[in-house]
């Protein structure tokens, strides 16, 4: 089925450039929808850094802070499965400078917050802008690039996707430290009427579709749906995975995504057309995307946590660590996109779900004494193989869908990405927790106080801390609670390189829809000129 769709032309108007740019005219508007993608993804990373400063002015506790960057994750995802109806009613030019503008003021609002409530209010408003700028500017790509040009596209695309949550820790510490805490959303006013300005002149004007009436039985059971979903992956740790609310918050997604899907497959204008699964490369694709997604993830949050947490780093020395990783991949993914469009989608995803497993797998060497040059080499390396593995399979996902429904394809894709990345932290973490337990457990037994080592341990800690007193109280208290950290230090360690393990593996499940993507030809194609 994939490949042999039937093109349907789409005339775009007011594209900038003269007759004899035709070629390159998608590339400036391309770079206009990317600034406001840029930023919603950075405010996805950014935040986490400023987190306790903002308990300390605002005066309140951890749990309450965290909902700073909990609530975000939940609009966004609520508000996505909305983008696809809303860019078929207004256009998508239109819904892209309202979204940009939404995401604008939520930052205005940000940096104006006076407590805890008022913040997490304008989080929200923030991600109702933010949620609905990245399956737009998807949509704006697929509508405006020509077909065999829509690698090249992508990989524009895919350095803000990369580049964004890697730079975010580095930037977000650097504001924090040095200037104020609320320049991480102040950063995003000029930033953001710009962008604004230039959509509204650089933008090219699509033709409206028959968008059709809302679904509002579609976006109600989508909505709380995801919210369960997402908020359960988000608190499962915190709360327990056994608790009452967890276990609430995951029935009730069931039956609301249960319901969901059975509604949009018996409407006749569904808010989503999950009949886009019939497309095989379509549902390839998204099974890349699930696997890229938590590989992603998987690199930026757990590098993070273990630069952090075992060897004592600050949040912008980690990213200045993990940067050049982000870097190398935003530098090539262009050049993936220039492959993606001469060589097809197959040999580029399945060299990426090898390249990006085998770096991923490497990390599972990590150590408190792994010399920094290595750290370096080793994410530069998992940057380039991060380019390969992502953009093939999300391009190749909607170059096979017809032009009418690569709206609704990519607020689809978008979901997936979202849910995908929620899960992948929350199972990984669930695996750090319980592996940290038992390699701790394993090395307490292994270290006893009548073993040989701890002995000759407490005795040489005795003669230091107890000025030659073999027998001092307070130097085995010292000695043990010193004995004691480094046991969950190494456990936390050995715990780490198990979590790495196992993201190649999941990584390497992608190896199989790889090697059936197909290059479609069923999405928009743009012809230049008047509507």
């Amino acid at each position: 089925m994939a490949g042999h769709e039937r093109v349907r032309t789409e005339v775009v108007s007011g594209l900038p450039g003269g007759e004899g740019s035709r070629e390159g005219r998608w590339i400036i508007p391309v770079l206009v929808a990317l600034i406001g993608a840029f930023m919603a993804i950075l405010d996805s990373s950014i935040v986490n850094v400023a987190l306790p400063t903002m308990m300390r002015v605002f005066n309140t506790d951890t749990a309450t802070i965290e909902w700073v960057v909990t609530i975000y994750m939940l609009a966004l995802g609520v508000v996505v499965p909305l983008s696809g109806w809303l860019g078929d009613k207004l256009g998508f030019k239109l819904l892209y400078i309202l979204s940009l503008g939404v995401f604008t003021l939520g930052s205005l609002l940000c940096t104006l917050s006076w407590n805890v409530d008022s913040m997490i209010a304008a989080r929200v408003i923030q991600a109702l802008g933010g949620g609905m700028i990245m399956p737009t500017t998807m949509s704006i790509i697929y509508r405006l690039v020509p077909r065999e040009k829509q690698g090249s596209a992508m990989g524009i695309f895919g350095m803000a996707m990369i580049v964004a949550p890697a730079i975010g820790p580095t930037l977000g510490g650097y504001l924090v430290e040095y200037v104020d805490w609320r320049w991480i959303f102040t950063i995003n006013l000029p930033v953001g009427v710009l962008g604004v300005i230039l959509s509204w002149f650089y933008l090219p004007v699509f033709p409206r579709r028959e968008a059709g009436r809302l679904d509002i039985g579609g976006a109600v059971t989508a909505a709380v749906g995801l919210f369960c979903l997402l908020l359960a992956l988000s608190k499962g740790g915190d709360w327990g995975w056994s608790s009452e609310a967890i276990v609430l918050l995951f029935y009730t997604s069931a039956v609301s995504l249960g319901l969901f899907i059975y509604l949009e497959l018996t409407q006749e204008n569904p808010l989503l057309d999950l009949r886009v699964f019939r497309y095989l490369t379509f549902t390839l694709g998204n099974v890349i995307v699930i696997v890229t997604s938590i590989g992603l993830f998987a690199g930026v949050f757990y590098i993070s946590f273990f630069l952090q947490v075992a060897r004592g780093l600050g949040a912008m020395e980690t990213g200045l660590i993990t940067m050049p990783g982000a870097l190398a991949s935003g530098l090539v993914m262009p050049l993936t996109g220039w492959l993606y469009d001469r060589l097809g989608p197959r040999p580029l995803a399945v060299a990426g779900m090898l390249w990006l497993g085998w770096t991923t797998y490497i990390f599972h060497h990590l150590d408190v004494i792994t010399p920094t040059a290595t750290l370096y080499l080793w994410v530069i390396l998992r940057g380039l193989g991060m380019s390969l593995a992502m953009m093939p399979g999300q391009t190749a996902a909607l170059s096979v869908v017809p032009a009418e429904l690569v709206g609704r394809a990519s607020a689809i894709t978008n979901i997936i990405n979202r849910v995908s990345s929620s899960f992948g932290i929350a199972v990984l973490t669930t695996v750090l927790n319980n592996r940290t337990a038992m390699h701790a457990a394993h090395l307490a037994n292994e270290v006893t106080a009548s073993s040989l080592a701890a002995g000759e341990f407490f005795r040489q800690a005795g003669l230091l801390l107890g000025g030659g007193s073999t027998a001092g109280d307070q130097a085995r208290t010292l000695a043990a609670a010193y004995l004691q950290g480094i046991i969950a230090r190494t456990a936390f360690v050995r715990a780490i390189d198990d979590v790495f393990i196992i993201a190649a593996l999941i990584i390497l499940v992608g190896l199989l829809p790889a090697f059936f993507l197909q290059k479609g030809s069923g999405a928009a194609r743009a012809t230049f000129g008047g509507e």
